[in-house]
């Protein structure tokens, strides 16, 4: 059986240990947020920017706060430079590139891996992430979240399908790894929706580097908090969940490495579901159930 891997078996094998993220910021904004495209972001999005467990100050604060946080707990001695907030690659080229090239120049980092949006990677911003990647490796991971675009317009994501396939094609010539995040549950979307979703990333071509999987999060604060507050819709069980991304991944090629499998949001922003953040116990019932389907 053809079986995708997951990102911790990757690593072991690229550079013979475990290798840690560091959540950092950049300080960039959104497009969708500050009306370039639209006000108030994807209603799922929290005040943070998907951002909360991120480290402050500069560059080198920041990673000495991440690694210290890690050092704690383990010998860690390799990591990946991990600016999830926001919209990684929005603002000044220029400013960027004294940014991410001070963090990738690091010995102790290997990976530099940014989250962003496709709206967000013209010609200029993959120059810079071309040069990057020469000296070591770049992820871009676009936020897709479902290739169904009346989902995306309910949910204000901002751009359409055909502006994600131009912007990965584009990215993948330069020769980047790109990694894809989807959203399992968001309203409206029945479980072959969200399958089709993982289906059209598997038949990509090129083909795809990595995906990222989660469960839909209801945040205080959040638009769509206050939308389920009003008229609450279907939340999946753990059972539910665990069971679609078994049968998600089983859809993915060999060659795409599993990042994510579940989400783990803020506990003190956290309204739905709550059994996500008994965070050991879901990631135990996926291992059981994703036995040979990823390695």
């Amino acid at each position: 059986m053809i079986m995708a891997i997951k990102l911790s078996t990757y690593l072991k094998n690229e550079y013979g240990e475990k290798v840690y993220r560091l959540s950092l910021s950049s300080g960039c904004g959104c497009p969708n947020r500050d009306g370039t495209v639209s006000v108030g972001g994807c209603t799922f999005c929290s005040e943070g920017g998907s951002g909360e467990f991120a480290a402050s100050g500069s560059i080198d604060d920041q990673i000495q706060e991440a690694k210290a946080r890690i050092q704690q707990k383990t010998d860690a001695s390799k990591f990946i430079a991990y600016f999830q907030s926001f919209t990684n690659t929005y603002g000044d080229v220029a400013r960027l590139r004294e940014l991410y090239t001070r963090a990738i120049m690091r010995d102790d980092v290997v990976i530099l891996s940014l989250g962003t949006r496709p709206d967000c990677v013209g010609p200029e911003v993959i120059a810079m992430l071309k040069e990057l990647d020469q000296i070591k490796p770049v992820w871009v991971e676009l936020g897709l979240q479902t290739i169904h675009d009346e989902t995306a317009r309910a949910f204000n994501r901002g751009y359409d399908l055909d502006c994600f396939i131009d912007a990965y094609k584009r990215l993948k010539e330069a020769g980047l790894t790109v990694i894809v995040h989807l959203i399992m549950g968001l309203p409206g979307e029945s479980r072959e929706m969200m399958l089709e979703s993982v289906r059209f990333l598997a038949e990509l071509e090129p083909s795809l580097d990595g995906i990222k999987i989660q469960n839909l999060q209801i945040l205080k604060g959040t638009q769509m908090y206050e939308e389920f507050a009003k008229e609450p819709f279907h939340i999946m069980s753990m059972e539910e969940y665990t069971d679609l991304v078994a049968d998600a991944l089983a859809l993915l090629p060999e060659t795409c490495v599993v990042h994510r499998m579940q989400g783990d949001g803020p506990r003190k922003l956290l309204v739905a579901p709550m059994w996500s953040l008994d965070k050991k116990r879901v990631l135990n019932m996926l291992t059981e159930k994703t036995k040979g389907i990823v390695k």
